[in-house]
């Protein structure tokens, strides 16, 4: 299982990204896949999520600026990123959870698959 992230980069506070996460290896029906961070000093946090059906979930930091969304047919994930503040500033980790529940989609442990990370950086 092999789940590729891309789409980081160097910004301005305002501006906007949008991240991918290519995902192959299995049968990926009934996944969830979710987006998490690392900011620097700071634990792993959750910033995202999709369910297969297409329910989507936030963080409260970035709710109303983040975008989650999947194409199922590519087995793509995506972040779109808008109004990004220095305080987003991160690598930002996809991942897939085999066995999605509501009640733990928030919690890193329980997704069984990580991509790699990408960087981002909000310059002010």
């Amino acid at each position: 299982v092999q789940l590729q992230a891309s789409g980081g980069g160097l910004v301005q506070a305002g501006d906007s990204l949008r991240l991918s996460c290519a995902y192959s290896g299995r049968t990926f029906s009934n996944t969830a896949m979710g987006w998490f961070r690392r900011r620097p000093g700071k634990e792993r946090e959750f910033v995202a999520a999709i369910s297969w059906g297409g329910g989507s979930y936030y963080a409260d930091s970035v709710k109303g600026r983040f975008t989650i969304s999947r194409d199922k047919a590519a087995n793509t994930v995506f972040l779109q990123m808008d109004s990004l503040k220095p305080e987003d500033t991160a690598v930002y980790y996809c991942a897939a959870d085999l066995a999605f529940s509501i009640h733990t989609v928030r919690n890193g442990n329980s997704y069984n698959y990580w991509g790699q990370g990408t960087q981002v950086t909000v310059s002010s």
